[in-house]
């Protein structure tokens, strides 16, 4: 097993995203930080910080120069950061020294690195928001399908009451309603720039650093969070948390198709299931589990994050490597999730004569609730239960039916409870409605 699957050429189909992975690669955390450097340098020309024909160039070669992710490297391994490094082959390359003494100036390595990250995120951002949608309406079609369709509701593995198919997957969509908003609410504390100098306060910059710092967030499109924030790691931690929600209501997705695809059930086939090496009769769920494996990984990815936020001083190296070790891994499994459950909601393909054995076994005791609130309009509720429980005692496939012992109990009684969905069919429409389907 390689080091890195979602990286690995043998795995990456199964656990990879290539397009959230594109936003973490050497080349594009590079040229993320060379941009706020250049945008950097234009507004504090603008202002006065440094002189305008030295920010002109910079801004210019921002735009122009290549540096090799790997001639950083050592400077990586002995400065822990890669700004230093950056900064010098870029004034090398800019082979202006009267300009590049002005480059990145006031500023620190945390102040570029964290800027270029949230110019990232804003594009990780725009693609899981684009796939929330695209999952949200394939649920919200499913839903609409089969709102009337009828299946055992099952509570602790058990049949419990009857539901409907429609209401099933309304329920694994509305919290991607709320996953969607929580995001929506996240974006601008999460795409925030940062500019606090070497400690947090701005003092290269004299009395102009707030107005630097508030034309860079306007440059680049980013919120000017007013102060410093290098220890706050409450916008990280919170985009953790958001991941491993989001995870984990892919991941209950996951556990269900697996359970109603298992054999005995079969409730739902997933077009173009994986096979078994041995095995030609099977079709295994490999894209659910692959949904409840990412969100056990994110869920335990997030609470390193979380740690991370407990961070030293004024800046912490330590907690922040942490941040590096884990949120690209955490940002790649989210993508590859949302990316698969967009995928299997449109092979989802119900089985609905298998959904309707599951509904009737011959025993009628998915009934059960419904008869003792029937038998309680002519009786106390507590006799009316015991009496139900007695003869779901007594009631067996293949044997007498819970429905033909009420009857022969109560002959003097309507007590018809037979196949009621209550509020499932509109809660299904109503999903699809909510979500334009």
């Amino acid at each position: 097993m390689p080091a890195a699957p979602a990286d690995s050429a043998l795995y990456r189909s199964l656990f990879g995203d290539e397009e959230t992975a594109a936003l973490f690669s050497d080349s594009a955390e590079i040229r993320a930080m060379l941009l706020v450097e250049g945008a950097l340098a234009r507004v504090q020309g603008r202002l006065g910080v440094i002189p305008e024909t030295a920010a002109a160039f910079i801004d210019r070669s921002s735009r122009e120069v290549l540096i090799d992710p790997s001639a950083l490297a050592e400077g990586v391994a002995t400065d822990g950061v890669p700004v230093p490094g950056l900064v010098a082959a870029f004034r090398k390359a800019m082979q202006a020294p009267d300009h590049a003494q002005h480059l990145h100036w006031g500023a620190t390595s945390q102040d570029i690195m964290e800027t270029a990250l949230a110019l990232r995120l804003r594009r990780v951002i725009e693609l899981w928001d684009a796939r929330l949608l695209r999952l949200i309406a394939a649920l919200g079609a499913l839903a609409r399908d089969h709102a009337e369709t009828p299946m055992a509701a099952r509570t602790y593995g058990q049949a419990a009451t009857p539901t409907s198919f429609g209401a099933v997957v309304a329920g694994w969509g509305h919290p991607l309603l709320r996953h969607r908003a929580r995001l929506a609410a996240l974006r601008p504390e999460l795409l925030t720039v940062s500019l606090g100098g070497a400690a947090g306060t701005l003092s290269a910059m004299g009395e102009a650093g707030p107005a630097v710092r508030a034309a860079l967030a306007e440059a680049l499109v980013l919120a000017d969070p007013g102060h410093s924030w290098h220890a706050e790691r409450d916008r990280t931690a919170a985009f953790a948390a958001w991941m491993a929600g989001l995870c984990a209501s892919l991941g209950k997705l996951g556990e269900d198709l697996i359970l109603m695809a298992q054999s005995g059930i079969g409730e739902i086939a997933i077009a173009g299931a994986g096979g078994s090496s041995t095995m030609p009769q099977k079709q295994n769920p490999v894209g659910p589990s692959v949904l409840v494996a990412l969100a056990r990984q994110v869920t335990a990815l997030a609470a390193a994050i979380q740690g991370a936020a407990v961070h030293r001083q004024q800046r912490d190296g330590a907690a922040w490597f942490v941040e590096w070790l884990t949120l690209p891994q955490l940002c790649l499994s989210t993508g590859r999730a949302l990316a698969q459950a967009g995928d299997l909601a449109s092979k989802i393909r119900p089985d609905t004569a298998a959904m309707a054995r599951g509904l009737d076994d011959g025993s009628g005791l998915i009934h059960a609730e419904a008869y003792s609130f029937a038998l309680a309009r002519h009786m106390p509720r507590p006799e009316a239960q015991a009496k139900v429980k007695a003869l779901c005692a007594e009631a067996r496939p293949g044997g007498p039916s819970l429905d033909a012992l009420v009857a022969r109990a109560f002959p003097e009684l309507d007590l018809t409870a037979a196949g009621g969905l209550g509020a499932a069919p509109a809660e299904a429409r109503d999903f699809a409605a909510a979500v334009g389907a």
